[in-house]
């Protein structure tokens, strides 16, 4: 089982799938890592040489920002536009939708459970 950027891959996946384990790398950018260290994409993890494993491990660490880095500069992105005030800062300070969604009827997701009106019911 091969542990790349701090993630053990699954051992029963092919590579180009299981490469997508990792944060940051998706079906496209699996391929392309495969592609130039020259690994099939086809080999299951499991039977991946020790050397086409350093490849795969070196490509990433070179050439690709991944896991605890990526979600680090997307995290300080976010705190950015929220300091300078920006359309999408202040939405991620209210917890509502960034990408202008509708909110009249949707976005429970971001703004979490609904709020009930108030109303109690009357003691008898």
């Amino acid at each position: 089982m091969p542990r790349i950027a701090g993630i053990d891959l699954p051992p029963n996946k092919r590579m180009d799938i299981a490469l997508t384990y990792i944060h940051g790398i998706g079906r496209t950018t699996a391929r392309r890592i495969l592609e130039k260290t020259g690994v099939e994409p086809s080999t299951k993890s499991k039977d991946l040489p020790e050397g086409d494993t350093v490849k795969v491990r070196t490509e990433i660490e070179n050439y690709y920002k991944v896991e605890g880095s990526l979600r680090s500069e997307v995290s300080m992105n976010i705190k950015r536009m929220m300091d300078i005030g920006c359309y999408r800062g202040l939405r991620h300070r209210r917890s509502l939708p960034v990408r202008g969604q509708r909110t009249s009827t949707n976005a429970r997701t971001r703004k979490g459970p609904k709020k009930g009106s108030g109303v109690m019911k009357k003691k008898s």
